[in-house]
């Protein structure tokens, strides 16, 4: 157990230990033990202790860090922390910080930068490097031309293995990582790509035509990005090249940016079902009220229509108190049922696994699932209703209601995210409070009409 508890703690190579040795030297501005213990750090394990930390104590380490921060370490912060360090630097800092990064990190960054700010970074960039900067930066947000890196291999579409191993091992600059050799006609025009690996382990008289991969294929620099990560994952590509209106290659998105894309927005529909919006545990205390208010509002109002279906049987209640005991249940297996639902539906529209060609038959699949569900659960609880309260009426009405409001909860949770999404709404932001307020209102009305017209 001990070692286990050990294990977790050094996540990411980021210990308690650790965090309190560094902050310990930050107190003696030790700047000798930062530098000596932070510059050999990945970047991720740095970014992944300023997340560990506090505002005071962030600000704190960044003054007493003799040797600063990376763009590398900058660009693997949460979004909104890296707000907040890179607020904390100057022109020149962040300058040299972000100078050596690749041209779509770079442009993750300058995004979010003030004016002043953004024209530092942008100086401190070769001519070359800033022409591609901001010609990304004129796309649309969540475009693949915004996210694209600019570095890659090109070579003519005539070209052998042992001319392109020739030019690669030339002085020629290469990226820091690049997974393929585009091939690409007179025009620019992208043709077809090439594996490091079968440019090693082919003759050098082998033409690059004849070793091309099948999965290419290209994707227009106003695409989206999301669209792009799928495609990526969906075909089992590593490399995405990208292409302006002329079919020209003009960048490409990588496996690993693709991922990181499909990540953040797994983790963003999760968030946003739970109507939390992006936030995250660095997230200030007026931020993260101001983002989950409005749909604490929005299920204020929700409740509140199916409390006046409650008040329509205010005499029913009155007449039978064991209603007010019972009727949540149905509420709550309902509200349970449809989020199953929701949460499997929203998760198909996000990956497009769910479309026209499918949806009747999900929807089908899910009103059925909520009637054996149901039927189940509705024994259980016509039993409990005679057990518990002596009345075997009292335990088909239940029954019944429960049911109805599965079956329901079944067909809303499908339905209602495919509607939202039909007409431009974001099914994982609004969702969650229509299903809430129809499996309510019908489980109430199912139980409480029920017993109105069965036992009193």
């Amino acid at each position: 157990m001990a070692e286990a508890e050990n294990q977790e703690d050094e996540a990411f190579g980021i210990t308690d230990r650790l965090v309190s040795e560094v902050m310990e030297a930050v107190d003696r501005n030790d700047g000798a033990f930062l530098t000596e213990t932070l510059d050999t750090m990945h970047p991720a394990d740095v970014a992944h202790l300023l997340e560990q930390i506090d505002t005071r104590e962030r600000r704190a380490l960044l003054t007493a860090w003799p040797g600063g921060l990376e763009g590398e370490v900058l660009s693997e912060l949460d979004e909104e922390l890296r707000e907040e360090v890179i607020g904390q630097l100057n022109p020149g800092e962040l300058a040299d910080a972000v100078r050596d990064l690749e041209s779509d990190d770079v442009v993750d960054l300058v995004e979010y930068l003030d004016d002043t700010q953004q024209e530092a970074v942008l100086d401190a960039l070769d001519a070359s490097d800033r022409v591609v900067v901001e010609q990304a930066l004129s796309y649309p947000e969540e475009s693949a031309g915004r996210h694209m890196q600019s570095e890659l291999v090109r070579a003519p579409e005539h070209w052998t293995v042992g001319e392109a191993i020739d030019y690669m091992r030339s002085d020629v600059v290469l990226p820091d990582q690049f997974y393929h050799i585009i091939l690409v006609d007179p025009r620019l025009k992208a043709i077809g790509y090439v594996t490091l690996g079968r440019v090693l382990s082919h003759p050098r008289d082998t033409p690059l035509r004849d070793i091309t991969e099948d999965t290419f294929r290209t994707f227009h620099v106003e695409q989206d990005v999301e669209e792009v990560a799928q495609a990526i994952n969906h075909y089992h590509m590593i490399t995405a090249p990208v292409v302006d209106d002329d079919d020209r290659i003009v960048g490409v998105i990588t496996i690993d940016d693709a991922m990181m894309f499909l990540e953040e927005e797994a983790e963003e529909d999760i968030l946003r079902l739970a109507g939390v919006g992006e936030g995250s545990l660095s997230d200030r205390v007026i931020a993260t009220t101001k983002r989950r208010f409005p749909w604490l509002a929005v299920n204020l109002v929700t409740a509140i229509f199916a409390s006046l279906v409650i008040s329509l049987f205010e005499e029913t209640i009155a007449g039978l108190v064991a209603l007010a005991v019972l009727m949540p249940i149905v509420a709550s297996m309902g509200g349970n049922a449809g989020t199953q639902s929701l949460t499997v539906a929203v998760r198909a529209l996000a990956t497009r696994d769910l479309t026209t060609a499918n949806v009747w038959r999900v929807i089908k699949r899910e009103v059925l699932v909520g009637l054996i569900n149901g039927l189940i659960f509705a024994v259980v609880m016509g039993i409990v209703g005679v057990v518990w309260f002596g009345s075997p009426m009292l335990g088909v009405v239940i029954a019944v209601a429960m049911v109805i409001n599965m079956v329901v909860a079944g067909l809303a949770g499908t339905v209602i995210p495919v509607v939202l999404e039909k007409i431009g709404v974001d099914p994982a932001l609004a969702s969650g409070a229509f299903v809430t307020t129809v499996t309510d209102v019908v489980g109430f009305f199912a139980f409480l009409g029920l017993a109105a017209m069965w036992l009193l």
